[in-house]
């Protein structure tokens, strides 16, 4: 059953404390006996002036949206959904509406009122995948999957069970632009017989996104691909330079005009890097521990989040003469056991805080920090 309390004011849960590893203050912005995240990373998820966040929450045994205030954690449930199935969910540009994807359907969220309006349902033997909302406020792009599930065994929310499956039966994928006002209305942009996700709108022109081939990233003929709404054009991003080399995880900067991304070289090196989408201004830096995620606002710092034993936030702050040394900002202890309790740490839009989640608790939480204005205030990060 759902929780029936849609519009409710949650009292605040947070709790700050010092990290232990570099001094600086934290907040615990969730602590329910239940899991709760923030959205995915490559979506803003505050509003509101930056005073609110969106995020995820299981409470009472059901999956919803929520907000929660950033000073005073005061929270405000949004939706009334029933069960536990997974959420998407993107901001328009203004912040004020949501939109959110609850199994094969995409509802329109006014964040003010609450109303809520449907906007599309998948037909019958496909999936709706990862949704964005344009520049211009006007469509919700995303991706029809075809659904394979009745010859393959898929779980990939909780382990990517049937990832490299599903590459290789090479679904029909289609991407999709579904209006945001007027009559419900669906067009298809773009269809390939490759397993297409990972969709992303350009922050500055509603007429490019990027969108991935999904699978194993040392496998997948290429991850990152451009795609120019109005011709139909399709083409690679930031490709391999050497054989089984990864780079993924991709998303756009605040400019619109550069995509970032991360990678390990065959050799186990990572590394960070952003590049215009025509393939120009090609930048990275180099690392020697493992991470599951990276982001920047505009490659001035980036934040990489460290994977077992390193489970620490490591922080780059760019100055006139390069970047920093690699520095800790925080620890995480992040056990990434399932999509929902991923770190996915993202900036603020003013890049003044982090916010990321961790479930070294035992249930997934929100948390957030302020960035410090001085990198060598933080400790240098011991790479082996």
């Amino acid at each position: 059953m759902s929780s029936g309390k849609k519009g409710m004011v949650w009292p605040a849960e947070q709790k700050s404390y010092r990290d232990p590893l570099s001094g600086l203050p934290v907040t615990q912005l969730t602590d329910y006996a239940a899991h709760s995240h923030h959205v995915y990373f490559t979506e803003n998820g505050w509003f509101d002036g930056g005073e609110r966040i969106l995020f995820i929450s299981d409470r009472n045994n059901s999956t919803n949206l929520y907000s929660v205030h950033a000073e005073s954690g005061e929270m405000k449930q949004l939706t009334d959904l029933p069960g536990r199935d997974g959420i998407s969910v993107c901001l328009n540009p203004q912040g004020t509406e949501a939109y959110y994807r609850r199994s094969n359907r995409i509802t329109k969220l006014n964040l003010v009122t609450l109303e809520e309006t449907f906007l599309y349902e998948a037909p019958t033997g496909f999936n709706i995948g990862q949704i964005s909302c344009t520049s211009d406020g006007r469509h919700v792009v995303t991706v029809l999957s075809e659904n394979l599930s009745h010859r393959i065994r898929i779980d990939l929310g909780n382990g990517y069970v049937g990832h490299r499956e599903i590459m290789e039966a090479k679904p029909d994928c289609r991407i999709i632009r579904i209006a945001t006002e007027g009559e419900a209305q669906a067009e298809i942009l773009f269809q390939d017989y490759n397993w297409i996700g990972h969709i992303n709108t350009s922050p500055a022109n509603p007429e490019l996104i990027t969108f991935c081939h999904e699978g194993p990233w040392a496998l997948v003929d290429h991850r990152i691909w451009g795609y120019d709404l109005p011709s139909g054009k399709a083409w690679k991003i930031r490709e391999r330079k050497e054989d089984r080399e990864m780079v993924g995880h991709e998303y756009w900067m605040q400019d619109g005009n550069h995509v970032g991304y991360h990678g390990f070289r065959a050799d186990g090196t990572g590394f960070i890097g952003q590049i215009k989408p025509d393939n120009t201004g090609m930048e990275e830096v180099e690392f020697s521990f493992r991470n599951w995620h990276a982001h920047a606002n505009d490659f001035s710092q980036v934040i990489a989040d460290g994977r077992a034993p390193l489970t620490v936030m490591v922080y780059w702050k760019r100055g006139e003469s390069g970047f920093s040394r690699p520095k800790v900002l925080c620890e995480h202890r992040c056990s990434f056991h399932t999509q929902n309790v991923h770190a996915h740490p993202r900036f603020s839009p003013d890049g003044t805080k982090l916010l990321f989640t961790s479930d070294k608790s035992g249930y997934g939480n929100l948390y957030v920090l302020d960035i410090p204005q001085h990198a060598d205030e933080l400790p240098d990060l011991e790479e082996k």
